[in-house]
């Protein structure tokens, strides 16, 4: 919520010009050419009150475009002083001859009147031939009083050809020269080459400079990131930001020659309604882009983590409900990048009717194709130059056609006409809430919901125009809603549409080598309805408690609403209300245990749920961003692997499961007796039964054999402890074994080995055969989440030697180190989980705080303080949490009983989570910048 606008500040009271050229006279004739420093700080004087006025009326609620045009005032009365002083007294021509006219340009956005607090000042110095001492020498006394004055000057020199020349060659330089302003020096001049660049190179190829400008705006979405709803998003070069509401001003002042803004409504390319939008969208940004300048000191586009509390607090925005400040702040910011893209869907509509031309290959979805209106291909719709249209506003007298435009469009693989998705969008707003139930309205939604097409990119033009949330309200509640942690990437409806996405592309086998069992299942799913829906409702219970009772409860009132069967509205809803438990199960707990199979197996009940559940998690995951790796997806396999045997077995109690776990591991022994037995088979065999049935369902088949033949060599060889490390590229990590005489603290000394080594541990587990050897198998990776080692052969060797120490003798662990300033954004609760009835062997503790290097060696060490033995641990990061799971025993065997010694196991993990919190929450405006990332590594 930025503050009402403030009256607008007169140039002259901030930097009085005539006042400040009068001052470097005076310097001049006290000093004359040893001036040099007095006129310096003179004007830096007046560029730095300029700025502090800028920022007090920032903070005091005045909006950033207003700011930026002061700045652009500030500047504009130092560099001309500065011109008037360097051409007055310095470099004077007496008498001028017509080849010494010159003149100062400001260029692009500088050029447009507006200037970020440390935006570059983009300078054209302007000559009418060729370059003479005159306009040499002022030049260079300019650009260097500039930079000694601490500011960032974007240059060139040139003549009006050359200038010409260029623009004609560079869409940058055309763009740049489409906002020239006349700063100081020479009018006729600078008219001369404004008037010539509209002739000779603007008023000629709108296509190619059209073609130009959306290809490049392509482009920095690309680098930028192509989802205008990343949760740090880039304002000025991201998909919805400042850079994109530039282009459209390029585009228009290029085709129309506009530049005023109410030029656009008079010529109709936007109404006024959609003219205030585009001003509030530019204020807005402009405001979160000076507010960030200002705080850091710097250029600083990227709206991060640690500095959106800030910018909420500076704006207004407080807690309400069950969304905080900062999550508030970043709704607004999504909701006007959304805005913006409906403006660049408007004005290149306006384009593609102005566009009398073939349109250049690769923009036909942009400018006209040259084909004509087509037959009508349902009665109110026809396709207008290759997308759908809708014959009169009268259409959407009946809101189910708001839907059967999607549904039309979907059926046909066509996009939607920008003038009918603008209609759609106005009038939909005013549609009552009995629409959500008439017949042909449900029918369509769910023919695009449900498509076997591209639901997703249907769904998401049903979003952007306002659609979807509407006739879902579910759904509406999470459009544009932000999670404020390291772990979503995206906001909750986009992260849905991307979870549905993955989810087709599944379906249509696009990840068979990804996602084999998925891929191999999915035409195997009965309700596939339902599953679709389920994913586009899965997380509509965010930020109302718990999410999964919370959304369960959303989703059966949604597929009530829907006209579904009440067997369909139950499935819905179970999946909903438990679409993190495969995951967390996966995840978080030991499938070699049978209790854990067999009550997983008891919340599923049929092979049908299972499978949908298994897809419903792949694609969850795939969605959130960058936290997929196949060491995720084979967990997922071997639970379900596990479980479908269970119920396909009909024995998914706890003996079942262990009979079926005794079958898998007499299988795998006599699979690796047959393949590495041969003469060393006593060695092997020995191994093999010293081995507990567990063991099995950690490992794929593969490992299973590699670990055989290094154990069988370290025996042979006498050689123990035995370390080996090998790369598994497709899982994304590196698998390291460590064989060695059990002792008590030897998995915290291992933990503390690799950490110390800067790896990430992502997996862990550990095995003690029954000869009393250790056996522990790590999975790790870079704290960039690559195999660890993968470029660095030497790093691995090292670890690979540290590891064989500390397994002779305990390994300290890495000191603690202060989170980033990143990390450091976010408030983290840490607590501790301990529970004796996840299985009947062991106490199963879950320790859960911020995620920093060394902090899974710290948490073993404690239990080795508490003289207990870690049988398996289960590791992993929610973005700037960690997520720690281990099944500890007493020394002689079973669980921690005694609840003394429960609550001081508990006292202690607590006191080292506890030990990674910031002293204070981080303040953007007065902690120093941190250098790096933050770090995963624990």
């Amino acid at each position: 919520m930025v503050a009402s606008r403030l009256k607008p500040a007169r140039i002259e009271h901030v930097v009085d010009g005539i006042r400040l050229r009068a001052q470097l006279s005076a310097a001049y004739a006290a000093e004359g050419e040893n001036a040099r420093s007095a006129v310096r700080s003179l004007l830096h004087g007046a560029l730095f009150r300029g700025r502090m006025v800028a920022k007090e009326r920032l903070e005091a609620g005045e909006n950033g475009l207003a700011v930026a045009r002061l700045l652009a005032q500030v500047a504009d009365e130092v560099v001309a002083a500065l011109y008037d002083y360097t051409t007055t007294h310095i470099f004077r021509a007496r008498n001028p001859t017509a080849g010494e006219r010159f003149a100062i340009i400001a260029v692009g956005g500088y050029g447009r009147g507006e200037l970020a607090p440390s935006s570059d000042l983009d300078l054209l110095f302007l000559r009418a031939y060729k370059q003479t001492a005159f306009d040499e020498s002022v030049t260079e006394y300019m650009l260097y009083m500039l930079w000694d004055m601490g500011l960032k000057v974007g240059h060139s020199s040139r003549n009006i050809d050359e200038c010409l020349k260029l623009a004609r060659e560079d869409h940058t330089i055309q763009t740049a020269l489409l906002e020239g302003r006349r700063i100081a020096g020479d009018d006729s001049l600078a008219q001369e080459l404004f008037g010539r660049f509209r002739k000779e190179v603007a008023d000629r190829d709108h296509a190619g400079f059209i073609t130009a400008k959306l290809t490049e705006r392509d482009e920095r979405h690309a680098r930028a990131g192509a989802s205008r709803y990343m949760v740090e998003p880039n304002i000025k070069e991201g998909k919805g930001g400042l850079r994109d509401l530039h282009t459209l001003f390029w585009l228009a002042r290029r085709r129309y020659g506009f530049s005023q803004m109410r030029e656009y409504v008079d010529a109709g390319v936007f109404t006024n309604e959609e003219r205030n939008a585009f001003r509030r969208a530019l204020e807005f940004l402009w405001t979160v882009r000076c507010h960030l300048h200002f705080i850091t000191g710097r250029a600083e586009e990227r709206l991060t983590f640690d500095l959106q509390p800030e910018l909420a607090k500076r704006l207004g925005y407080g807690g309400r409900a069950n969304q905080s400040g900062v999550e508030r702040f970043m709704k607004r910011y999504f909701l006007v990048a959304k805005e913006v893209g409906a403006l660049t869907r408007t004005l290149c509509a306006r384009l593609e009717a102005d566009q009398a031309k073939q349109s250049p290959k690769g923009l036909q979805r942009f400018l006209s194709s040259g084909r004509k209106r087509s037959a009508p291909v349902e009665a109110g719709f026809f396709v207008d130059a290759g997308r759908l249209n809708i014959e009169s506003e009268d259409i959407l007298d009946t809101p189910a056609n708001a839907l059967r435009l999607f549904s039309i469009a979907e059926k046909l693989d066509l996009d939607i006409h920008p003038d009918a998705f603008g209609l759609v969008s106005r009038r939909v707003r005013a549609f009552s809430p009995a629409w959500r139930k008439q017949p042909e309205a449900r029918a369509a939604f769910l023919e695009v919901a449900t498509s076997a097409r591209h639901p997703g990119a249907a769904l998401r033009l049903m979003n952007e125009a306002g659609v979807l949330g509407k006739f879902v309200p579910e759904f509406g509640r999470i459009v544009a809603q932000m999670q404020f942690n390291m772990y979503h990437h995206y906001t909750v409806d986009e992260h849905t549409l991307r979870a549905i996405d993955a989810m087709s592309e599944i379906e249509r086998g696009r990840h068979t080598d990804q996602h084999p069992l998925a891929s191999e299942i999915f035409p195997k799913i009965i309700n596939r309805r339902a599953l679709y829906l389920a994913m586009l409702l899965h997380d509509t219970g965010k930020g109302d408690g718990d999410q999964q009772i919370e959304g369960e409860k959303s989703a059966r009132g949604a597929c009530e609403r829907l006209g579904l069967p009440q067997e369909e509205v139950d499935l819905v809803g179970w999946l909903v209300g438990n679409h993190l438990v495969m995951s967390d199960v996966a995840q978080k707990r030991d499938i070699g245990d049978p209790r854990t199979v067999a009550q997983f197996s008891k919340v599923v009940g049929n092979v049908e749920r299972l499978r949908l559940l298994l897809v419903l998690t792949v694609a969850d995951i795939r969605a959130v961003g960058n936290v997929w790796n196949d060491w995720k997806g084979q967990l997922l396999r071997d639970l379900y692997r596990l479980t479908e045997a269970a119920l396909h077995g009909g024995r998914s109690d706890e003996e079942g499961v262990r009979a079926h776990l005794a079958e898998i591991a007499h299988g795998a022994k006599e699979q690796l007796l047959k393949d590495i037995g041969g003469a060393r088979a006593d060695v092997l065999q020995a191994w093999l039964d010293a081995l507990d049935d567990g063991y099995w369902l950690n490992h794929d088949a593969d490992a299973l054999k590699w670990h055989a033949l290094e154990v069988m060599r370290a025996r042979t060889e006498r050689a123990i402890p035995h370390v080996a490390a090998r790369i598994r590229e497709a899982q994304g990590v590196t698998e390291v074994l460590v064989y060695a005489g059990d002792r008590a603290g030897l998995f915290a000394s291992l933990a503390s080995a690799i950490s110390a080594s800067g790896a990430d541990i992502v997996g862990a587990r550990v095995h003690t055969s029954k000869d009393g050897a250790a056996f522990d198998v790590f999975s790790i990776q870079t704290t960039g989440h690559k195999p660890f080692g993968f470029n660095d052969p030497r790093a691995l060797d090292a670890l690979t030697s540290r590891l064989t120490n500390a397994a002779l003798a305990d390994h300290a662990a890495p000191p603690p180190a202060p989170p980033s300033r990143r990390n450091a954004a976010f408030a983290i609760e840490p607590w501790v989980r301990i529970d004796n009835d996840i299985t009947p062997h062991a106490t199963v503790i879950e320790a859960s705080g911020r995620d920093r290097l060394g902090l899974l060696a710290d948490l073993a060490h404690v239990c080795v303080e508490a003289k207990v033995s870690v049988v398996s641990a289960h590791i992993d990061t929610y973005g700037e949490r960690a997520s720690d799971v281990f099944y500890v025993q007493e020394e002689d065997g079973g669980q921690i009983s005694n609840p003394r010694r429960i609550a001081s196991v508990r006292g202690k993990l607590e006191a080292v989570l506890r030990a990674a919190e910031p002293a204070a929450p981080a303040d953007p405006a007065k902690a120093p910048l941190a250098v790096g990332r933050a770090s995963t590594a624990r």
